[in-house]
């Protein structure tokens, strides 16, 4: 029994090692092959169209794998480059055209920075001179604000900026301040007219006929009478508009305390105001207001007509203080229309 298992041990050790050998051959046995094949001789010759020396020179197979290799490693890498540097060109040129058109937008910036620099200053002394004659102490409203920001002075100072910072950001920075900085007289100015507003709708001071038409026919004071001839006083104004009917405002808030017909002053309405102020409006085709009315700025009491003595429709304005008469315009020009 133990003869027979180390025979057959035997063989398997004597078919392995015959199988390595035939493996180990054929692999010797290729890459033999293939070295030959690399290791082949070429024999390259450059002859001249003209009579000349032919220059020949041998080489192998692995040489000349090698060399065509390098030259298309070399000729792809110029095609690569060469197509980078194409797309570089254009990215170039497109970097160039949006710079120079951001370079355009930064000078039209700058321009319109400086005529806004230019209208700050026109607002500063505009503002002076506002707060001056209301009595307004314009460094009493900006006390509160930095040092140097108070004032539009320090925003046209030539004083070195930090570094790095634009001088146009700077500004606008410093005119922002000055800005914030006047809110506050101006809103006392609003406050001021707030009060006056309420005071001119206290007097007549608006115009009692709203019409593009609108005109005086004829002036106060002296004058030559249109019908008898003869020089008189005439004590208000007259205003026409070429035409009949016409809305008529109240000039000031008040009560009206006087509704009638008169001869010579047709239909006309007397409103008495605050301040011994009355006003009279005549020669009206029709009133809109009964005695005892309360009536507000811009009411409607009638409308523009050709009732008394008169040459054509229009309205016959008078202004009273007191028992004295007084010309309307000086009044009226106080606010337009």
């Amino acid at each position: 029994m133990f003869n027979k298992s180390g025979s057959r041990r035997k063989n398997e050790k004597s078919f392995a090692n015959s199988s390595e050998n035939k493996f180990s051959y054929k692999i010797k046995n290729f890459f033999s092959k293939f070295v030959h094949i690399f290791d082949n001789k070429l024999t390259i010759m450059i002859v001249p169209h003209e009579k000349g020396k032919v220059v020949n020179f041998q080489t192998n197979v692995l040489a000349m794998g090698l060399a065509v290799i390098i030259i298309a490693g070399i000729l792809f890498s110029f095609i690569f480059f060469n197509r980078n540097a194409v797309v570089s060109s254009i990215e170039i040129d497109r970097l160039f055209a949006e710079n120079r058109q951001t370079m355009a937008s930064l000078d039209e910036l700058r321009d319109e920075n400086n005529n806004l620099l230019q209208t700050a200053k026109r607002f500063q002394s505009s503002l002076s001179q506002s707060l001056s004659l209301l009595g307004i102490e314009q460094a009493s409203t900006v006390s509160n604000n930095k040092p140097g920001n108070s004032d539009l002075n320090s925003l046209f100072s030539t004083e070195e900026l930090a570094a790095g910072s634009l001088k146009e950001a700077a500004d606008i920075r410093q005119l922002t301040s000055y800005l914030e900085s006047a809110v506050q007289p101006i809103e006392q100015i609003g406050k001021m007219l707030e009060t006056q507003n309420s005071l001119f709708s206290d007097i007549p001071s608006i115009w009692p006929v709203r019409s593009p038409q609108l005109h005086v026919s004829m002036a106060f004071g002296p004058m030559i009478h249109p019908i008898t001839g003869q020089w008189y006083v005439h004590k208000g104004i007259d205003m026409s508009t070429w035409r009949s009917g016409d809305p008529i405002y109240a000039t000031a808030k008040g009560q009206v305390v006087n509704v009638n017909y008169d001869s010579g002053y047709g239909i006309n309405v007397i409103i008495k105001h605050k301040h011994g102020i009355y006003t009279r409006y005549a020669h009206m085709n029709a009133a809109d207001v009964e005695n005892g009315e309360f009536v507000s700025q811009y009411h409607q009491i009638g409308i523009i007509g050709n009732t008394g003595v008169t040459t054509g429709p229009h309205l016959h304005y008078e202004v009273h203080i007191g028992s004295d008469v007084v010309d309307p315009i000086k009044y009226l020009n106080i606010r337009y229309r």
